[in-house]
């Protein structure tokens, strides 16, 4: 997504410092605003953090974004990858 077409550059800047990868933060970004932030925070899903996952768990993540060399990444090196995806 381009930079330009993000509408709360604010958010976007702050979810990246807390790496949130640029899809996403782009994504939440945008959607902030164009509804009330309180109601877009009640949407979210139940996914469990990247550091309470196996090392498996992050692989199978990784393969499924097609993430090159996943196969030879520690922990922090496959959360840093999926992160910043």
């Amino acid at each position: 997504m381009a930079r330009d077409s993000i509408k709360d550059e604010e958010l976007y800047e702050r979810l990246r410092d807390e790496g949130e990868s640029k899809e996403k933060a782009a994504r939440i970004a945008n959607q902030a605003a164009k509804e009330s932030r309180s109601e877009l925070g009640e949407k979210g899903g139940q996914a469990s953090n990247y550091e309470d996952r196996t090392v498996d768990e992050l692989r199978e993540r990784a393969k499924e974004l097609d993430i090159t060399g996943y196969s030879d990444m520690t922990k922090d090196q496959l959360i840093s990858a999926l992160r910043n995806h």
